[in-house]
């Protein structure tokens, strides 16, 4: 039950991150964790091929945030 709570919440806090990103690029970081915890909640659920996709989204996030002004 706390696996799935987890689940839910970074995937919930990568849809609102990615919604407010237009608005600051502190937004877009916090994209990039949202990434990496839903990438975590992935390989603990044991379903891999989502940990790997959410593992590569959050490296774009992260080069996206370091490239804005």
């Amino acid at each position: 039950m706390t696996l799935t709570i987890f689940g839910a919440g970074s995937v919930t806090a990568m849809m609102i991150c990615y919604a407010l990103e237009p608005r600051h690029k502190a937004w877009t970081l916090a994209f990039a964790g949202s990434c990496f915890a839903s990438s975590a909640y992935g390989w603990l659920a044991g379903t891999w091929p989502f940990g790997v996709v959410e593992i590569v989204w959050g490296f774009v996030a992260l080069q996206k945030w370091r490239t804005i002004r």
